[in-house]
């Protein structure tokens, strides 16, 4: 009989790899460690739902993972496109130095009475 993972041990691997992306996510200036995060915390979301999965013996966690994965290929092919992009032009990938690219206010008519 092959050796059972607890499925605890599952849910903490989870746990852990959505709180490292998280943190990369939250304090990392950079866009590709960002990107990178976004990914960990994904995958984190992927072990929870496959762990649970097994222990209740129901396919709905594996399609589930595999749809998040779908997705997550999704997410990463666009935002490497547009990451490529906004590099080329501002030779850069610090989030700081791409603050200029929020669109402007434009001040608000003063309203006049009557």
């Amino acid at each position: 009989m092959p050796y059972e993972i607890p499925t605890i041990h599952v849910i903490l691997l989870g746990a852990t790899l959505f709180t490292i992306g998280m943190i990369g996510v939250l304090v990392r200036r950079n866009m590709l460690v960002i990107l990178m995060g976004i990914e960990l915390m994904l995958n984190g979301a992927n072990v929870v739902f496959v762990g649970y999965a097994r222990l209740l013996g129901d396919m709905g966690g594996h399609i589930w993972a595999l749809s998040i994965m779908a997705v997550a290929a999704c997410e990463i092919a666009i935002g490497l496109a547009v990451l490529v992009t906004l590099y080329r032009d501002r030779r850069t990938l610090d989030i700081d130095d791409w603050q200029l690219l929020k669109e402007k206010q434009v001040p608000k008519e003063p309203e006049f009475p009557g």
